[in-house]
């Protein structure tokens, strides 16, 4: 960063070098060109080289950030700077400071929460969405921005292959929203606002929201946001033996209770592919159930909906004729960069009639006509990005087989993974593998021959996860279900390989090796040497940045074929 200056409160330099430095700066801020095309050519392509350089070297990185809470308030400025500043200088700090700070979500090594997938047709549809800078809220605001969209949802409903009720033409449609907790406040409020016109508006508070145990999160606070109450937000437990599906006939009960309470049911959200265990829940039957009580039903595919455009894996929205709503994130694990959540909805008038807004400096003739779409009253805000254009380079340029390919790999990934889970017999799988994510644990049986209760059986657990996140050579997270720790190892990331996940699993087993070893130092080893597994992550790079986990951006020639 630039020389630091002190200033009075009026903002005023105290000392002469910087009252001279400011002035100088004053007079080549009157002749500044933020946009000048010569200036964006040249730091353009040094963007692109850094990130190009980025990219190749990604494995030189932990992949979980080693800083400390407050790493960063410490090094920069607590102003910002009065004098121009060069992008050299600028990415110089971006590598110095800021890199350090990142989890490296495009990591091959990267196995935590789901993946935010990018591609380089993204990250280009990205740069034009950006560089044209359109405000697309009404058609008129920009014409290609609508119709594009309306465009790629067509496209996108036709591989889910989603019943004609959620197409324009049929009385619905589809938006493209940022994330999924979007999409839950949009159509919580649809929904809501429906309900009430027939029931009146005072009985707002005995509104009702079901959703099972294993529903995200962001359900609740899209719930809350919307007014409902949070002790009328209706969790049903699942459970072990069903694979922590959502049960229709324990869902039924409570409603028949909320029914007979007063109360009105409103909005069921359920989930193909959940947080945790990526379980589908019975869409069919939940709607059967849902439509007795006229309740609109979500259906939340922001994981697994991508997979669906595959026709093997169409089946589990087998029933979803019968929701209200569909949404998947195409960011997640459809090659496409933050934020794009795919929404469709059967009746499109119940979002627009709680989302449209008519001020007179929004009037236009287009929109008088009837005959376009203006996006901003189908979502929260007015402003609103060219999302399409990232969206449809993806479409265009993997087409429809590429993606289909890059989905059946990291399924087939996590199938081979499943398969040496349960070929060491120290290690259980948890729960069901649907998709590309494994959920596993070091089995209590082996625990139990040092431990003695379910607490302990966690906590072992938990800490072999923070043992194999510290070396800084793969990154997974946990999740409890049913009072169960377990580990997390979500395939998704655009760089992995089979290698990867190979390695990662031996590193698994390493440690728990080694941890187990200290409670028997007698039980024998199945694993390789810590040492030869990372090797082979950091492919080549020097040992005593292994030994530290010091890792630099340096070009390597011939590191990786």
């Amino acid at each position: 960063m630039g020389e630091k200056a002190n200033y009075n409160p009026h903002g005023n330099a105290i000392n002469t070098r910087f009252s001279v430095l400011i002035c100088i700066s004053q007079t080549q801020n009157n002749n500044m060109n933020p946009l000048d095309h010569v200036e964006f050519r040249r730091q353009g392509h040094m963007i692109i080289d850094f990130l190009a350089d980025y990219y190749e070297n990604i494995n030189n990185y932990p992949v979980r950030s080693q800083v400390n809470p407050g790493y960063l308030l410490e090094r920069l400025p607590d102003h910002a700077p009065f004098i121009p500043e060069s992008i050299e200088s600028i990415l110089n700090d971006v590598e110095k400071d800021i890199i350090p700070g990142l989890t490296h979500w495009q990591s091959p090594n990267f196995f935590a929460y789901f993946a935010s997938s990018g591609s380089t047709a993204s990250f280009l549809g990205e740069m034009l969405m950006n560089g044209f800078n359109v405000v697309g809220f009404n058609w008129l605001a920009s014409p290609a921005a609508t119709e594009l969209e309306i465009v790629v949802m067509k496209w996108l409903s036709k591989l889910l292959q989603l019943p004609p009720a959620f197409s324009f033409s049929g009385g619905g449609g589809g938006v493209l929203l940022g994330t999924t907790c979007e999409a839950f406040i949009c159509t919580l409020i649809a929904a809501r606002d429906k309900m009430l016109d027939q029931i009146g508006r005072e009985n707002n508070e005995k509104l009702v929201v079901y959703c099972s145990d294993q529903t995200h999160v962001g359900l609740m606070k899209a719930a809350k946001i919307v007014g409902i109450k949070p002790e009328n937000v209706r969790q049903v437990m699942t459970t072990k033996s069903e694979n922590y599906k959502l049960s229709p006939q324990r869902l039924e009960e409570l409603i028949k209770r909320d029914v007979e309470a007063g109360l009105f049911p409103l909005y069921l959200c359920a989930t193909i592919g959940t947080t945790s265990t990526t379980t589908v829940d019975p869409l069919g039957p939940l709607c059967e159930v849902s439509s007795k009580y006229n309740i609109w039903v979500h259906v939340d595919a922001a994981y697994a909906g991508s997979a669906c455009i595959c026709p093997e894996f169409r089946h589990f929205l087998d029933g979803v004729e019968g929701a209200s709503s569909f949404s998947f994130n195409a960011h997640k694990w459809l090659l496409t960069n933050l934020a794009c959540c795919c929404l469709w909805v059967k009746d499109k008038s119940a979002l627009t009639k709680s989302l449209s807004t008519n001020s007179e400096y929004l009037k236009n003739k287009a929109t008088e006509s009837g005959e376009v779409v203006d996006f901003k009253d189908w979502q929260i805000t007015l402003t609103r990005r060219f999302q399409a254009l990232k969206l449809w380079m993806v479409l265009r340029s993997y087409g429809v087989t590429g993606l289909r390919q890059f989905l059946r790999n990291h399924v087939k990934m996590a199938k081979d993974l499943e398969r040496l889970v349960t070929m060491d017999s120290r290690f259980e799988i948890v729960a069901p593998r649907y998709f590309s994510v494994v959920c596993f644990r070091v089995s209590p049986y082996v625990i139990h021959q040092h431990h003695g209760n379910q607490h302990e059986v966690n906590e072992f657990n938990s800490k072999l996860l923070e043992a194999i996140n510290a070396t800084g050579l793969v990154y997974m997270t946990q999740s409890v279900v049913d009072g169960v720790y377990f580990i997390r190892f979500s395939i998704g990331a655009t760089l992995t390989e089979d290698r990867h996940v190979k390695m990662a699993w031996e590193l698994v087993q390493d440690q728990a090796t080694s941890m187990l070893g200290t409670l028997a130092p007698k039980k024998a080893s199945n694993g390789k040497h810590t040492k030869q597994i990372e090797d082979h992550f950091m492919c080549g790079t020097r040992k005593d940045h292994l030994r530290t986990y010091s890792f630099s951006r340096t070009r390597e020639p011939n590191k990786e074929s």
